[in-house]
């Protein structure tokens, strides 16, 4: 439970980086996804996540068994 608190706290943060040193170029892409149909969104949120656990997935394994 505290590695998931961990992951939201630094994706929390690595976001607020973003927006304080890009808040224009945050705001044109925020307007952006806002016009985009939903199905497109959910796509994009789909392989997100796959990569990300993937990713995951290839850390952990090759720090539990180097």
């Amino acid at each position: 439970m505290i590695e998931l608190l961990t992951a939201l706290c630094l994706a929390v943060a690595i976001e607020g980086l973003a927006y304080a040193a890009f808040p224009d170029a945050m705001r044109r892409t925020m307007a952006k996804i806002a016009l985009m149909p939903s199905v497109t969104l959910r796509g994009m949120g789909l392989i997100a996540a796959v990569i990300a656990i993937g990713g995951l997935w290839l850390l952990r394994s090759a720090l539990i068994t180097p």
